[in-house]
């Protein structure tokens, strides 16, 4: 009986080490994130969620950002960061402030949200649970990212354009 407790704590003690690990690709600290997108050019993943409470929000974690697929992409493309507002875990009070303030700014209604941004910080997108799995999930993100790229190179032309402004030398 001994035996059979002390194979189950060692099995949970691992599988808790195995999850804090992976938790430890996810920034919690935005300020933080911003300054790593902007520094590497890689799109910001906004995952705000309810971790202890929301099903849905349980659900994305376990078939999307866990596997393979998804962590892969995020290693190549994204800064990823959980804004989360759990009922069980423990959190800084600066924390819950700065995670409320994202939530109003992104104006987040319900759990999930996932919010995308440039590496600049503008708005790319927003998503949620979506069926499917990881690798379907990674083709939705690549193509909101893609999207955005295109829209890129127009932005830039347009900052180069001649403004139709009267030059205020030319004395007209």
């Amino acid at each position: 009986m001994n035996r059979r407790v002390l194979a189950g704590l060692v099995i949970m003690i691992t599988v808790a080490f195995g999850v804090n690990a992976e938790a430890a690709d996810w920034e919690t600290d935005f300020a933080k994130a911003s300054t790593n997108t902007s520094k590497s050019g890689l799109y910001m993943l906004l995952d705000f969620s309810g971790s202890d409470w929301c099903g849905w929000c349980m659900k994305l974690d376990g078939e999307v950002f866990s596997k393979g697929d998804f962590k892969k992409f995020a290693k190549q493309n994204l800064v990823c960061v959980l804004v989360d507002f759990p009922h069980q875990k423990n959190q800084s009070t600066k924390l819950k402030k700065q995670n409320a303030e994202l939530a109003k700014e992104y104006d987040v209604r319900g759990y999930p949200t996932v919010i995308v941004l440039s590496p600049e910080g503008d708005l790319v997108g927003r998503t949620g649970y979506q069926k499917g799995g990881a690798k379907k999930y990674v083709e939705h993100l690549k193509k909101m990212i893609d999207e955005h790229k295109q829209k890129q190179p127009q932005k830039e032309a347009e900052k180069q354009l001649p403004s139709n402004k009267p030059d205020a030398g030319d004395g007209k």
